[in-house]
């Protein structure tokens, strides 16, 4: 499909970055891609023979940097697909497999999971989702994950991954924090106000309404000094992200007139040599009940 076409598909997005071509989001999702994947061990640490995967599809890959990861560590995997509403988004990570030498095995397709995948049912080993809350609400939740499981062959894996608020021994980093996750809630993305773990804990319960079982958790929790990859990572996360989170937090908290002054304030405080970020995320997983397609694979 040409980029004209794809352009021409592309749907409203419920995304919390609104101007989600922004080249600083692009380059917040490439830094944060990185120093998840590194900080969870790997892009799929707590499945036994990854190498045994067929087919994967990433569903809200953005920049396609945890697909691009798989497709280089597992060469054996023979389709990885990464869906996603923004055509803009997906042009770069086309860019970044064939500049990584693995354009051949890996695309990308503009798709709405809010409304449904578009591939045959039971097509997939591995379905994965990250950071979902980006652009699900709660109500979208069921819908999504029954989709996931659709696409996803009998005893294939489900595999979502969601997080709490970036945090830090920064008092302006906590409380900016606590804004996004306010502004998240009266958009309808988080589940309890005021509870970064209200979500994370509901991730088992969502599977299993949806027939997934033998469900697993791992959780994480990413420690990032200043001085550090890692640290210096977080802290272009967090320099990216409330800077293009400002129109989310105008329309879902009102016009904050000291924004700037704490924006500086947390650069200034995450730039301290004394400076470690703190990040918690959760993985959750399980077999899909799916249908037994008339191909068998892994």
């Amino acid at each position: 499909m040409s980029t004209s076409e794809e352009a021409r598909k592309e749907q409203p997005s419920t995304y919390f970055v609104q101007d989600r071509e922004n080249q600083s989001e692009f380059d917040r999702l490439r830094v944060q891609d990185q120093m998840v994947t590194r900080g969870m061990g790997g892009v799929l640490p707590e499945q036994p023979d990854p190498e045994k995967l067929r087919r994967v599809l990433d569903v809200g890959c953005g920049t396609g940097g945890w697909l691009l990861e798989v497709a280089k560590e597992y060469p054996t995997i023979e389709t990885l697909i990464g869906v996603d509403v923004s055509a803009k988004m997906l042009a770069y990570a086309r860019s970044q497999a064939e500049e990584q030498g693995v354009g051949t095995r890996v695309e990308f397709h503009v798709m709405d999971a809010l409304r449904m995948l578009e591939f045959p049912t039971g097509y997939f080993s591995l379905v994965n989702a990250r950071f979902s809350v980006s652009y699900l609400r709660t109500w979208d939740w069921p819908k999504f994950v029954s989709e996931l499981a659709r696409v996803t062959r009998r005893g294939g894996v489900v595999r979502l991954t969601e997080c709490g608020w970036w945090k830090g021994n920064s008092e302006v980093l906590v409380r900016l924090g606590a804004l996004a996750w306010q502004a998240g809630f009266n958009a309808g993305h988080v589940f309890v106000k005021e509870d970064e773990d209200s979500l994370m804990e509901r991730l088992p319960e969502l599977l299993q309404r949806q027939g997934i079982r033998d469900i697993q958790t791992r959780d994480y929790e990413l420690v990032l000094p200043k001085g550090t990859p890692e640290g210096e990572s977080y802290r272009e996360d967090v320099r990216y992200g409330f800077r293009v989170l400002l129109p989310f937090f105008h329309k879902w908290v009102g016009v904050l007139n000291d924004y700037e002054q704490l924006y500086q304030q947390m650069l200034e405080e995450t730039a301290r040599p004394d400076f470690v970020g703190r990040w918690r995320l959760r993985t959750v997983w399980g077999s899909a009940p799916g249908w037994q397609t008339s191909e068998h694979f892994v």
